[in-house]
């Protein structure tokens, strides 16, 4: 009972969701913001050549952004002394800072070109993607019109969010419960081929992992001594992180599903994809095919960018993207 209860209740957000969704358009902003476009071309341009890290950056923070809540610009929002918000949950932590300044730098130069009209997760949505296609990645739609969300909250987080120590079925669970197939979650997993991973992360499977292996077998050797070497001093040092992608890891490409099969996976969860049969195909028909990867990559993006929107009250347009109007 209590089963088809939850399957109910994510029937009915599933298809509320789709009719906030289908209120988007590409031309929203033409004409109350006439600049839009041209402004956050500008803005993600010069933030990415001034700082590198920015595009991966931006994509974490959509995706924890997304798969919490909905695309809302939740994670965005700064605690107060009376509530603890998303970004400040354990596993928002880590996420880079350049992500949330680009979001602040398109949205001071929108407030002074069009006040109170651009939403402050039309901005991330669309960073991302301009952030995405600079690193030489696959274009694709984003429609716009989506609304801030009003709630924020820590506690909503934890599970929802893929955990690099999380089983296959744990995240497969993750993705088919927003509607998403395995084939669209293992396009989405190519993110990793750019951006970076803390060691403590994965500092378990590299370091006296048993008592016959100082490393998780599944690691090419090379890879795994490599890795002891780059992460050696984390423990004086949590931010020291190594690239996702050891062979192009400046480069949005295919290059990190060819990379899985040789055991230079840098998550557990990464490695997983290229053991389990449900996820292995995939994996092999995007190492094979960039084309095709693209593509499957930018379509689900574009659902993934329609998840949660909310509209009408059940959002607002912020003055400022850390903290509710």
């Amino acid at each position: 009972m209590a089963v088809s209860v939850i399957s109910f209740l994510l029937l009915i957000s599933f298809f509320i969701s789709s009719s906030h969704s289908q209120q988007l358009t590409t031309s929203y902003y033409q004409k109350t913001c006439p600049k839009f476009d041209q402004i956050m071309q500008d803005t993600t341009t010069n933030k990415q050549i001034n700082s590198p890290t920015t595009a991966a950056a931006a994509l974490r923070l959509f995706f924890h952004d997304c798969l919490v809540e909905g695309c809302d610009a939740s994670v965005l929002i700064s605690s107060t002394p009376f509530s603890k918000a998303e970004r400040d949950a354990d596993i928002n932590l880590s996420l880079p800072g350049d992500g949330f300044d680009v979001v602040v730098r398109a949205k001071t130069a929108l407030e002074l070109a069009c006040p109170g009209v651009v939403s402050c997760t039309d901005i991330l949505a669309v960073a991302t993607r301009n952030l995405v296609t600079m690193m030489g990645g696959p274009f694709y739609t984003v429609k716009l019109g989506r609304r801030d969300g009003l709630v924020s909250r820590a506690s909503r987080v934890e599970g929802n969010l893929p955990r690099p120590t999380m089983s296959m079925n744990q995240l497969i669970s993750i993705f088919s419960s927003r509607g998403f197939s395995i084939q669209e979650m293992v396009a989405l997993t190519g993110a990793h081929t750019i951006g970076f991973s803390h060691c403590k992360e994965f500092s378990s499977e590299i370091y006296n992992y048993s008592r016959t292996s100082q490393f998780d077998p599944s690691f090419n050797p090379r890879y795994a001594q490599g890795l002891r070497s780059a992460c050696a001093d984390y423990h004086k040092n949590p931010s020291l992180s190594v690239f996702n992608d050891v062979m192009t890891p400046r480069n949005f490409d295919n290059a990190y599903y060819q990379n899985l099969p040789r055991g230079l996976g840098v998550l557990k969860s990464d490695r997983a994809l290229v053991m389990d049969p449900r996820t292995k195909p995939y994996v092999e028909l995007y190492a094979r095919d960039q084309k095709v990867f693209f593509e499957a990559f930018g379509r689900a993006m574009e659902k993934l960018s329609l998840y949660g929107v909310k509209s009408g009250r059940r959002g607002e347009i912020r003055r400022r993207c850390d903290s509710f109007n």
